[in-house]
């Protein structure tokens, strides 16, 4: 999931080896081999492709964020963050008119629960500092509210190993609307 949510998000296109990939095949041919031991090259495969442990609709539901969201498809507004834990990478995308602003952060330890503060120049986010801001997770569903450059973050490889935030810029109060008294 991993690899997986790296090539998604840091290119405009990616690439994966069918079913293989997808069902998690993973033995080599021989030690230190990127070739797979039960590769279609050498047999004709049948997949079982409701296995329980497919990526399928994980892989799913990122290609659906990649084609919602502009950022996703270009490949020229790529900036990489700062974050205090080097099993954490963060890096932001955002559309070529600045519409759409995705900040992505990834645990790269697929064994361990990691956390650390993301760092964000908020300037050239476009995001006040001194206002709160909203960081809502496209994978999970969950909703946070942020506050300045530095926000924690907390990622476990054994549920997401990432999060997809759609940055919301401004939050709407009460006072916004005509119709306030």
């Amino acid at each position: 999931m991993i690899r997986f949510l790296l090539a998604a998000t840091l290119g405009a296109n990616y690439g994966i080896y069918g079913p293989a990939f997808e069902l998690l095949e993973g033995r080599a041919v021989r030690a230190g081999s990127e070739e797979y031991l039960d590769s279609e090259k050498y047999q004709i495969r049948e997949w079982d492709l409701n296995s329980p442990n497919s990526l399928r609709e994980f892989i799913a539901l990122v290609n659906r964020i990649r084609n919602e969201n502009p950022a996703l498809q270009t490949d020229w507004e790529l900036e990489f963050h700062p974050v205090d834990n080097d099993q954490l990478i963060c890096f932001s995308k955002r559309a070529s008119d600045g519409s759409n602003l995705l900040v992505m952060v990834i645990n790269l330890d697929p064994h361990h629960r990691q956390s650390g503060f993301v760092d964000l120049p908020l300037d050239r986010l476009e995001i006040e500092e001194d206002k709160p801001y909203q960081a809502n997770d496209l994978l999970t569903g969950a909703r946070y509210m942020w506050t300045g450059r530095k926000n924690y973050v907390e990622l476990d490889p054994n549920s997401v190993p990432g999060h997809i935030f759609r940055m919301r810029r401004r939050l709407r109060v009460e006072t916004d609307f005509e119709y306030f008294l």
